[in-house]
């Protein structure tokens, strides 16, 4: 299951492939809880300037050529700006988040609505699973965090429910609690990630899949520069990011620095309010939701 990947330090031509993502408007963002550890409810929170930082990530994806559609919010849930958390959807399949603590557990009823509506084939998981906060897909292979949220036993129910190898990851240091805040995927078989947000066995893992991989510094990890939304070109990170940019350049990509602190208050960044739905072109989806409405 060695995945080949672009030699290091080698600029190549990238193309940008159109995305269709799902997100969710932070109308009740607020930190009024902690359930990692970036959340601190005695710090200042803003919902309105969460609102600003995600209207342009949400706009930017527009400018950039991408489908984006809506979920509604729902008062007394502020997490669901996170909406990579709110499920893992491949090949036209959604699998629902199943959320390890009760302060987001409503959360699955709405997704599950919305995916129902809308005539997908889906499911929620038995096991807890959060979504694409611990699933990423790369080239055909799904990279799967556990360690803080997601269970182990989750892993295999992914892998039988969309008929795809997994590749298990343990995830050890608690402010990258979920795994696209250590690792982002930027093109089919390449990523870039913390070394030190993971076990020794799963750098060695890593390490062997994925030999040619950015590699981030603590700096740029601690700034949330792996919770990154890449087309296959344009790779949206925070503009706090110091090297990342730098390193993306040589293997071709184009970054483009965005400005998240204030959802990162509540544990999260540009990834984390990005669900890719990955879809056959026959799957329906609801012209009312479309980001023209938005």
């Amino acid at each position: 299951m060695r995945q080949n990947s672009s030699g290091g330090g080698t600029t190549q031509k990238r193309t940008a492939r159109p995305r269709h993502y799902l997100m969710c408007e932070p109308t009740f963002f607020d930190v009024s809880y902690s359930i990692n550890p970036w959340m601190d409810p005695s710090r200042p929170t803003s919902t309105e300037r969460g609102l600003t930082q995600w209207k342009t990530l949400h706009d930017l994806l527009v400018d950039l050529g991408h489908t984006v559609e809506l979920v509604e919010p729902v008062a007394g849930l502020p997490d669901m700006v996170y909406s990579a958390n709110g499920a893992t959807v491949v090949d036209g399949r959604a699998l629902v988040a199943r959320f390890r603590h009760e302060q987001r557990a409503d959360e699955s009823a709405t997704y599950l609505e919305w995916f129902r509506i809308r005539g997908w084939d889906f499911r929620q998981a038995e096991y807890v699973n959060e979504g694409e906060g611990d699933f990423l897909y790369a080239g055909d292979v799904l990279l799967a965090g556990t360690g803080f949220r997601s269970e182990p036993k989750a892993h295999g129910e992914v892998q039988e429910f969309f008929g795809k190898p997994v590749l298990g990851l343990t995830l050890v240091d608690e402010r990258y609690y979920h795994l696209d805040t250590a690792l982002a995927v930027l093109d089919e078989n390449e990523i870039m990630y913390n070394p030190g947000a993971f076990s020794p066995q799963s750098r060695a893992l890593l390490a062997e899949q994925f030999p040619d991989a950015i590699l981030a510094d603590a700096y740029d990890a601690e700034v949330f520069g792996l919770n990154a939304v890449s087309d296959g070109l344009h790779v949206i990170i925070p503009q706090q990011a110091e090297r990342l940019p730098g390193q993306l350049r040589e293997r071709g990509f184009v970054p483009v620095g965005i400005d998240m602190t204030e959802l990162l208050k509540g544990g999260g960044g540009a990834k984390c309010c990005v669900l890719e739905l990955r879809a056959p072109l026959a799957i329906p989806h609801s012209p009312k939701r479309e980001t023209e409405n938005a």
